[in-house]
């Protein structure tokens, strides 16, 4: 028999329209997915409402469990505004939103849920606003003035739940609530686990605050440690690990001066097994001695430092952590957050820490290895010969499996790692209970002690050794539930596999043996060169032996693992800032990296916006790459924008082609005009009057007035901003004495460079009416921004008239003529630049040397010649008909006026049509050509 769930994938995997499909996708689903009989009597389709006194109608309404749903087309993107009705731009969550604000009191939605036929966005409205009200009660109104305000704005944002439709097999169970009115399979993790990582950081700063008061030095170790036995007897009680509220009822038995004493001998003896607590006990010992036994080494070690207990401790460890919240809904995934809510962004800029969310680690390890042990599993499941007997070889296997995380933080990557391979395993134990009726003593193989860890913070180390321990007894629980037995996870099993040093200077092969590992995973530390410290530096010298001031700090980490995993079958695959991938770094970094370690690229995700699971989110933009030096066993994968493809060779770029390497070029490649950068001033803003001061200026010395010009860099060209410049080019000294205003900012000008501490700049104070550095064109010129918006699908490119003085911030193309101009602007040019140009964050880094330099242009007939001519004098028309709107106004996605969209669809086809290229192909396929040509 077919699988149902299977059967719904594969229909819906590559096809989806919002007016068409929306009824048959959702009754499909009830119906076969969850066995709904007649999915029509639930499902309420094209409900409507009113919207400004304008009628609407609401996609579909699950009335019995209070399920809006708002449907788009299949790919649609769910996080960006559409522009609607009444001119506004929404997001399919806001427009659901509005759509549930003007229902009755009593058919108003508890979830929202926004579709694209790919995946779907869940929305739990009453989650979220019950977590914003308690927020506000405990934290904004208190006196404390807890640090909630980031939370509050993301509640406001709404963190969605995300699932997707090609993962249903799995995860179809987390969609019960749309059937089920009493399903919580769907929780707000985020929430909670960020919640708890803002209770422990107020406790944790309460701690340290009394630390201060009391003059204690050097607590910082003692400090974390207790933060982390705090938490464990927090999470133990709620679990039911401890019994109920018995560590609450245990601090509070004692007063306020003592309570600290109580928890530090509570301590000591959950490290003590039962036969070696003493008989004779005072009235705490005699209290603690009803906790069961811990061990683990979570209590164990040295006696810590304890500061005096006040009210203001008492306030986050009584009345916030133990009454108000439930510790035993953490994600002890998300549990890191907790970590780094402690820090400030100082702390985690030094160290390159950023914080990975659940959903970005499965971008990791699904195709790194879940998925194909999910696969494998599936294939046993639908098999029938010798099934127990592959069943119980398939657990053995997941049980053989270790990993190592070289920068393992607080421990995200290694908890949900295991967490995935447990759920896998509680599957497996599943099949067997029921293939066989045996039900074992013991049936859990999958242990934390196959999860390898390296980190540089002793607080970290701490951290992800609790959250491995927790995530070992949450598993157990859901185990527990399918054998229908209790197990013990107490005592905790000796746990000393994450060890705190510095990963670039260890023998990872001391804490693992290479042959025993079996992948790598990890996010480790974004870092610049500019922003690195001397010890970053030399750590990344002695990693790489690339004596570059161009690479970041993430770079040790690949040569590291490349040299570890050489005559290995192990992979790798770790998170990184997309700069490795991009401008000059790509052949400094990758070029040794392939030829001479013979890494390949199994898989990689292209460049995306990653946020952490933190307060203060990280918002950088990343690349995921898969490499080992192993034989490939499946077929190489490139994901981008929620599409997968399958690829020949995934090279340095992350595009399907050849390991091609863009290196600097002083020239270009072909017979073309050289690209100039602008002007450099070097004045220190002295031959530079702004907008505001220009009327003055003139006012004041209206002879200087001849000597002035319009000042364009990019800034200026996109945002169509004055500025003005004193061009003092053909001024004769006798010129600038008479003007005294333009001598003053002359004299200002030169000792302004006499002070700098480069030669050059020193130099040129001799001719402090100059601009340091003059390449003007005296032609009329293509004028390119250097850095411009990487969320325009064209960088703005433009014609601009000599009169115009130009800064560094451009790039200039003298003598180019309208040809140039339409190649630049089109998708096969802008393809080439998003692949290999650097990045400044998201935005765009235009380099004359990796970029312009190195671009194939096409060789055209003259028809093909003159048609680009056309479409690209089509574009400067399309733009003259707005002349009050900006560059930035008219590139802007959502404003983009037709005529001018239009003129640049025209000049994208006459451009593919000159390569020779099929209309069809995407940025990638494009880019690959042009590596071929290249």
């Amino acid at each position: 028999m077919a699988n149902p769930i299977k059967t719904f994938i594969d229909e819906w995997s590559s096809r989806g329209y919002e007016k068409g499909d929306t009824q048959i996708f959702w009754l499909t689903l009830f119906r076969d997915v969850f066995g709904i009989d007649k999915p029509e009597r639930f499902l309420k389709f094209e409900v409507p409402v009113k919207i400004n006194k304008s009628n609407c109608l609401i996609d579909a309404l699950v009335p019995s469990t209070k399920v809006l749903i708002e449907q788009k087309s299949f790919g649609t993107d769910l996080t960006k505004p559409l522009i609607q009705s009444d001119g506004k731009y929404l997001t399919p969550f806001e427009q659901a939103k509005r759509y549930a604000d003007e229902l009755p009191y009593s058919q108003r939605p508890r979830w929202i849920v926004t579709c694209n036929f790919k995946e779907l966005y869940i929305y739990d409205l009453t989650s979220f606003d019950n977590f914003q009200k308690i927020a506000a009660t405990y934290f904004m109104e208190s006196q404390r003035k807890f640090h909630f305000n980031d939370d509050i704005k993301r509640l406001i944002n709404r963190e969605p739940v995300i699932i997707k439709i090609e993962r249903l097999e799995r995860d179809y169970k987390r969609l019960n609530f749309l059937v089920d009115p009493n399903d919580e399979n769907i929780k707000p993790e985020f929430l909670i686990s960020s919640w708890a990582g803002e209770i422990i950081g107020g406790v944790h700063k309460a701690l340290e605050d009394s630390y201060k008061i009391s003059g204690v030095d050097n607590y910082d170790r003692s400090l974390n440690k207790l933060c982390v036995q705090l938490v464990f007897c927090l999470y133990a009680e709620d679990a039911g690990i401890f019994e109920k509220n018995q560590f609450y009822d245990y601090v509070k038995s004692f007063d306020l001066g003592q309570r600290l004493k109580a928890i530090m001998t509570l301590f000591k003896i959950l490290n003590q097994p039962d036969e070696m607590r003493g008989a004779d006990l005072n009235e705490s010992n005699k209290l603690a001695n009803k906790f069961p036994y811990v061990n683990g080494g979570l209590f164990a070690g040295e006696d810590i430092q304890t500061p005096s207990y006040n009210s203001n401790i008492d306030f986050y460890l009584i009345s916030t952590a133990m009454q108000e919240f439930d510790w035993s809904n953490i994600s002890p995934t998300i549990f890191g957050a907790m970590f780094e809510s402690t820090l400030n962004p100082l702390t985690r800029r030094a160290g390159g820490m950023h914080y990975t969310s659940i959903e970005n680690i499965h971008k990791v390890i699904d195709p790194l290895f879940m998925d194909e042990l999910y696969d494998e599993f599936n294939r046993i499941k639908r098999g029938k010969s010798n099934k127990l007997e592959r069943l119980r070889d398939f657990q053995d296997k997941l049980a053989s499996l270790t990993f190592l995380d070289p920068a393992c933080g607080s421990g995200n990557f290694l908890t949900e790692t295991y967490l995935s391979l447990r759920r896998l395993e509680n599957e497996v134990i599943r099949e067997i209970n029921r293939g066989s009726g045996i039900i074992l003593d013991n049936p859990v193989k999958v242990t934390i002690n196959q999860f390898y860890g390296i980190e540089i913070n002793d607080f970290a180390v701490a951290v992800a050794k609790t959250a491995l321990w927790i995530a070992e007894s949450q598993m157990l629980q859901e185990t527990e539930m399918i054998i229908h037995r209790d197990l013990n996870f107490l005592p905790l099993k000796n746990y000393a596999a994450i060890i705190e040093g510095n990963a670039l200077q260890m023998d990872w092969n001391a804490i693992i043996d290479k042959s025993k590992l079996s992948y790598i995973i990890g996010n480790p530390p974004f870092v610049g060169y500019t922003y690195q410290t001397q010890t970053q530096k030399a750590d990344l010298l002695a990693a790489t032996q690339l004596n570059t001031k161009k690479i970041d700090y993430v770079v040790s980490w690949y040569y590291k693992a490349a040299q570890f995993i050489q005559n290995t079958n192990i992979r790798c695959a770790f998170v990184s800032t997309n700069s490795i991938t991009q401008g000059e770094q790509v052949a400094i970094v990758w070029k040794p990296l392939i030829e001479k370690f013979n890494i390949h690229i199994d898989f990689a995700y292209r460049t995306f916006k990653w946020l952490s699971e933190s307060k203060n989110m990280a918002a950088v933009h990343c690349v995921i790459i898969g490499f080992s030096c192993a034989k490939n066993r499946k077929p190489k994968l490139i994901y981008e924008d929620e599409q997968v493809y399958a690829a020949k060779n995934i090279n340095a770029y992350l595009v399907d082609a050849d390991n091609v390497f863009v290196e600097s070029r002083s020239k270009p490649l072909c017979d073309v005009p050289n690209m100039i950068t602008g002007n450099r001033p070097a004045d220190g803003g002295n031959l530079i009057i702004e907008a505001a001061d220009y009327k003055d200026f003139i006012k004041r010395e209206p002879n200087a007035k001849k000597f002035i010009k319009r000042l364009i860099g990019a800034e200026e060209f996109i945002n169509r901003k004055d500025r003005y410049c004193l061009w003092l080019v053909n001024a004769s000294p006798d010129d600038i004495k008479s003007m005294p205003l333009v001598a003053e900012r002359v004299e200002a000008c030169r000792q302004k460079r006499l002070n700098s501490p480069k030669a050059a700049t020193r130099k040129s104070a001799d001719t402090s009416w100059l601009f340091q550095e003059i390449r003007q064109p005296t032609t009329n010129y293509i004028i390119v921004p250097r850095v411009s918006g990487g969320t325009r699908k064209y960088i703005p490119i433009g014609f601009i008239d000599s009169n115009y003085i130009v800064t560094d911030a451009v790039h200039v193309i003298p003598n180019a003529q309208l040809y140039h101009f339409g190649i630049l602007m089109s998708s096969v040019h802008m393809a080439w630049t998003k692949t290999v140009c650097g990045r400044l964050k998201s935005d765009y880094r235009y380099s004359k040397d990796i970029v312009y330099n190195n671009f194939v242009w096409c060789k055209t007939t003259y028809e093909q010649h003159k048609r680009i001519e056309e479409t690209a004098l089509d574009i400067l028309i399309a733009r003259d008909k707005y002349p009050k709107a900006s560059l930035a106004d008219l590139y802007d996605e959502y404003k983009m006026p037709k005529n001018l969209r239009k003129a640049h669809q025209a000049n994208d086809r006459a451009v593919l049509d000159a390569y020779g290229f099929d209309h069809s192909l995407t940025e990638s396929e494009i880019v690959a050509e042009l590596m071929k040509l290249y």
